[in-house]
């Protein structure tokens, strides 16, 4: 190994020695001493690097991901250097932190921690999270972005991205996800999303349920913000649809994603009002161009048409529900094997009963990972939800018996349910593929 990775891997063993919420069960989450105090104090030390470029700020519990890689591939087509903070990453740390749609090299977050550690030293109680995000602002200022996305990783109001004064604030579909820290109603979800608006700082929201919606509009109004809320305020007409992509217009300009679901429309909608309200320059060419040419792995990604294999990162009801009625619109007459992974806080029998219909098998695992749950006890779930199971671990093991079943009928083979899991799926495949190429 070289120097360089060498120092990479003691990089993240720096990062991860502080406080990891993503790998802590729902009941210490709960206790979280979360605040923005910390954030802003590391910010001030590191010379404010989040006020140096405009920003477009997208919370959401499903589409946020999407909707951040849209406008970033949109704003990249424009000539804007174009930053992209998203969490968790799929397959390498420095996913999380991109230019121009590439990851910053290994080189680069080592040089950024070792500048970082000086000023975290002086600032106790940091995590791992606040830390990653600062190192994120801190990059589009050092290689000159002209404009970054920022996601949102947990809920909004106390998120440590949530410290930019945004051109626009993106709030996408909100569902029940993470309620032992959000809460356990939309009212209060959408209270918590919702603290990502700022002041007289546009909004843009993707359609929601009524009690969500009540909670955003009413405090976009009390900050006197500009709410356009897509399906209403800006409509979009689908056009048609393959497994190359989806075509549908948006007053009366045509555009192409290779996204696929239609909620991806929804969210190519919420993307482009993000674009048109943020005050950066752009024309519909320009996003045209930008959006034909997104990237953005496990979301509903075919990775094999025949027999079908398919990566995707749905992990809550609503979710699983616009998985199956994208499988049937794409795959009306095949059924699924199911690579099932899951964190321990998640509502699991909600999920396999709306993929029920679609259900052939459900192939229960376990990635590496500290909040995931035993596979006995999804095997169980399964049965309850009257869905027939198998336990096989590792990941590796379950793909390989997912495909060798698949073999024989021509089935589905689906992995969703963690993202943990599907990234694990996805480094395994890519294994497969390379030592075939071998032989």
């Amino acid at each position: 190994m070289n120097n360089t990775e060498t120092q990479y891997n003691q990089s993240l063993d720096y990062l991860y020695s502080f406080v990891d919420y993503s790998l802590k069960h729902s009941s210490e989450l709960a206790k979280a001493d979360f605040n923005l105090d910390r954030m802003f104090a590391l910010l001030e030390a590191l010379g404010n690097p989040q006020s140096k470029y405009p920003i477009i700020h997208v919370a959401g519990t499903k589409g946020k991901g999407s909707v951040s890689a849209l406008s970033a591939s949109a704003l990249q087509a424009a000539g804007y250097k174009t930053g992209l903070y998203t969490s968790p990453h799929l397959l390498d740390f420095c996913e999380r932190i991109q230019i121009d749609g590439a990851p910053i090299t290994h080189a680069q977050l080592n040089e950024l921690i070792e500048e970082i550690k000086p000023q975290v030293a002086k600032i106790e109680k940091l995590t791992t999270f606040e830390i990653t995000t600062a190192l994120g602002f801190m990059a589009f200022a050092k290689y000159d972005v002209d404009a970054a996305i920022f996601e949102v990783g947990l809920g909004g109001r106390l998120d440590a991205t949530n410290v930019v004064v945004p051109k626009v604030s993106v709030i996408t579909s909100l569902s029940y996800d993470h309620t032992a820290v959000l809460g356990n109603t939309l009212t209060l979800i959408a209270g918590e999303k919702a603290g990502i608006i700022k002041n007289n700082i546009p909004v843009v929201s993707s359609p929601q349920k009524d009690e969500a919606l009540q909670v955003l509009e009413r405090i976009a109004k009390e900050k006197h913000c500009d709410f356009t809320l897509v399906g209403r305020d800006i409509k979009s007409e689908f056009v048609e649809s393959s497994l190359a992509g989806q075509k549908f217009s948006i007053q009366h300009s045509a555009f192409i994603i290779p996204l696929l679901g239609k909620y991806q429309i929804e969210n190519a909608v919420a993307a482009y009002m993000a674009l048109k309200k943020s005050g950066i320059e752009i024309s519909d060419e320009q996003i045209q161009k930008g959006f034909s040419q997104v990237q953005w792995r496990a979301r509903f990604e075919i990775a094999r048409r025949s027999p079908p294999l398919i990566f995707d990162s749905a992990h809550n009801q609503d979710s699983f529900e616009r998985l199956s009625s994208t499988l049937e619109e794409y795959f009306p007459d095949k059924k699924v094997y199911l690579i099932f992974g899951a964190s321990e806080d998640k509502n699991i029998l909600s999920m396999f009963a709306a993929l029920k219909s679609k259900l052939k098998k459900v192939i229960a695992t376990r990635a590496d990972h500290p909040r995931a749950l035993e596979v006995e006890k999804i095997v169980s779930l399964a049965e309850q939800a009257g869905a027939e199971s198998e336990a096989v671990v590792p990941v590796r093991a379950a793909l390989a018996r997912a495909l060798d079943l698949s073999s024989k009928d021509g089935s589905i083979v689906l992995s969703a349910g963690s993202m943990f899991v599907t990234a694990e799926v996805m480094r395994e495949w890519k294994l497969m593929n390379e030592s075939a190429t071998l032989e």
